[in-house]
């Protein structure tokens, strides 16, 4: 028995934008730096931000190792993911990232487009809804089974910014088609704050679920000869649960985070047990006002 395991995406373009009638000014921009852009590689929320602005944020993130879906694949290696976004008040965002796998050969495994929109909504503007698609340019064309993705989210946080929620579901397709759902769930505690600086512990746990095409093999006897019969049944299922504790730094237009991940991945078809699986990421973040 064999299984094909949908890839874990972490989402290009899943952010939220808070707007609020509010001029611009240097202070703002850097307050908003603590709650922008915060996942492994991709993009994650931009809260209590201004009524009009258009800025770049660029940001580069190591991964001390490489988990596919959380499960260990046997290869001891680290990955490094730079990306440059840009975003508007009018909640119009793109970006573009790639991926570098120290011991895959080409390194460069993959550049992602993405184009999206999001909006926020409700009597307290605590509500936000995002849909954006992405494009996957692979180096191994092998590897192009889902070559696209297009994603609808929501989101809810309170309002004091301490606590929020968001819900993800994507629709991948290519020479192939699956579909995914990921929830994160986050606290906020800030350790320090002063006019130039925060320093903030931000615990998150992020569930992601998703489609998996099971093939099963059957062996028959037809005349006294042996026959192999194939049969793919498609489940839906837990992939993995991950639980990251990042401590964030940011002061003026820069921002560091040092943070400890562990995946929790959920056997799926005739996978037996697996083993829990860690890693530390360290990134480095800067935002450029247009």
């Amino acid at each position: 028995m064999k299984k094909y395991l949908i890839p874990l995406f972490w989402l290009s373009g899943l952010f939220f934008v808070y707007a609020q009638q509010e001029s611009v000014n240097e202070k703002e921009v850097d307050n908003i730096l603590d709650e922008l852009f915060k996942e492994d590689e991709f993009i994650d929320e931009l809260i209590n931000s201004i009524s009009k602005f258009e800025f770049l944020y660029m940001t580069v993130n190591y991964n001390s190792n490489t988990y596919f879906s959380g499960r260990d694949i046997g290869i001891n290696q680290y990955n490094i993911t730079p990306q440059i976004t840009y975003v508007n008040s009018n909640g119009l965002f793109a970006s573009i990232s790639g991926i570098y796998y120290s011991e895959f050969i080409p390194g460069w495994d993959v550049t992602t487009a993405t184009l999206g929109y999001s909006k926020s909504f409700g009597k307290k503007k605590l509500f936000r809804y995002h849909t954006s698609y992405s494009k996957y340019f692979y180096a191994n064309e092998a590897n192009d089974i889902y070559g696209n993705t297009i994603n609808l989210g929501l989101g809810v946080r309170n309002k004091d910014r301490t606590l929020g929620t968001q819900i993800v579901g994507t629709y991948l397709f290519g020479t192939e088609q699956s579909y995914q759902i990921a929830s994160r769930s986050y606290v906020a505690l800030n350790l320090y704050k002063d006019k130039k600086s925060t320093l903030r512990l931000r615990p998150q746990l992020n569930i992601t679920a998703g489609k998996q095409t099971i093939e099963l093999a059957r062996v028959t006897v037809v005349s006294g000869e042996l026959f192999t019969e194939y049969t793919q049944n498609d489940v839906f299922d837990l992939i993995n649960t991950q639980l990251s504790i990042p401590l964030q730094y940011n002061i003026n237009s820069f921002d560091f985070e040092l943070g400890y991940n562990i995946n929790f991945p959920n056997p799926i078809g005739d996978e037996t047990s697996l083993d829990t699986t860690g890693y530390f990421n360290f990134s480095i973040s800067y935002l450029l006002s247009l």
